[in-house]
C-alpha cells in the first residue's frame, strides 16, 4: 500500500501531467491510506487490542513571499479535514518559517506526513501559474505601476492559497462522510440495524472515536492555546481561483472536486 501510495505522488508531482491529473493521483493516494487505516483499526478491535495511539507531527511551513499565514491556514485545514487538531509556532508577518503543529492519531499523521508535502508543491504551481496569468491579464487591461501590480500579486497569491486548502480539506472530508455510511468490512447488510436509525458502521465508529480522542488529547497538550488572528487581505478573484482549483477534477474520491510573534503556540485553523 504503501509504495502504491508512494508512485501516486510521484506521477503527482511530475511536471508533464496536468493539474487535474495530478490532483486525481494525490487523492487516490489519500483514499487508500484512509482506507488503509480503518480496516487496521476495525482489525484491532475484533482482536480485542486498544485504538492506536495519539501523536505529534511538527510540519515546517515557509514563509516566502510573507505568505507563511495563508500556507498554515491551507494545511491546518486539510488535516482538520483528517480528524487531526493542530497549532502553529511562530505564525508572524515575517517571511520566516513557521511550525505547524498537528495532533491525531498515528496513521492520520503517517498519511498527513506523506501527503502534505506533495500538496504544498501542487498547491503553490498552481498558485505561481494562476497569479502569473492574472497579473498579465491586468498589465493589458490596466495602467498599473510595478508596485501596485506586485500589491495585487500577492493578495491573489494568500487568497488563492487559503481557498485551494479549502477546497481541497472539504473533499476529503466528504469522503470520509461517505466512509462512515459504508458498513464494515465495505458489503452491505439491508437486515442489520432498525428502520429508524441505522446501526453505526464500523467506519463511522473508527472515525467517531478517533476524534473524540484526538481532541482529548489536544487539549490536554494546549490547555491555553491563544487563537491566531485572520488576515486582513482577501482577493475575491484569487479566493474564487483557489476555491476552483480544489474543486474542478475527478480526483478518485467518487466526487468533483470542483499570529503572534516569537515562540509563542496559537491555534492553527
Amino acid at each position: 500500500m504503501v509504495e502504491r501510495v508512494r508512485a501516486l505522488l510521484r506521477m503527482a508531482e511530475d511536471p508533464a501531467v496536468t493539474d487535474a491529473e495530478s490532483q486525481a493521483f494525490t487523492a487516490k493516494a489519500a483514499e487508500l491510506m484512509t482506507r488503509h487505516a480503518i480496516a487496521e483499526a476495525e482489525a484491532r478491535a475484533q482482536r480485542g487490542e486498544e485504538a492506536e495511539s495519539v501523536s505529534r507531527l511538527d510540519f515546517p511551513v515557509s514563509g516566502v513571499g510573507g505568505h507563511g499565514k495563508a500556507r498554515v491556514k491551507a494545511l491546518a485545514g486539510i488535516a482538520a479535514a483528517f480528524g487531526c487538531q493542530s497549532a502553529v509556532r511562530g505564525n508572524t508577518s515575517a517571511n520566516t518559517e513557521r511550525t505547524l503543529i498537528i495532533v491525531g492519531t498515528v496513521s492520520a499523521l503517517e498519511s498527513l506526513r506523506v501527503l502534505l508535502p506533495s500538496i504544498t508543491l501542487q498547491m503553490e504551481a498552481s498558485a505561481r501559474f494562476t497569479a502569473r496569468n492574472h497579473i498579465a491579464d491586468l498589465r493589458e487591461l490596466r495602467n498599473l505601476d510595478r508596485s501596485a501590480l506586485a500589491g495585487e500579486r500577492s493578495r491573489f497569491y494568500r487568497s488563492f492559497i487559503r481557498a485551494y486548502g479549502y477546497a481541497v480539506a472539504e473533499r476529503i472530508r466528504e469522503f470520509r462522510a461517505r466512509l462512515r455510511e459504508e458498513p464494515a468490512g465495505g458489503g452491505s447488510d439491508p437486515g442489520s440495524g432498525s428502520a429508524e436509525e441505522p446501526a453505526p458502521t464500523g467506519a463511522d465508529l473508527v472515525l467517531r472515536s478517533d476524534v473524540d480522542r484526538v481532541k482529548e488529547d489536544f487539549q490536554r497538550r494546549f490547555p491555553q492555546l491563544k487563537p491566531t488572528r485572520p488576515e486582513r487581505t482577501h482577493h475575491r478573484a484569487g479566493a474564487r481561483a483557489g476555491y476552483l482549483r480544489g474543486r474542478s477534477a475527478q480526483l478518485g474520491m467518487e466526487t468533483a472536486v470542483g499570529g503572534d510573534g516569537g515562540g509563542r503556540i496559537t491555534e492553527g485553523e
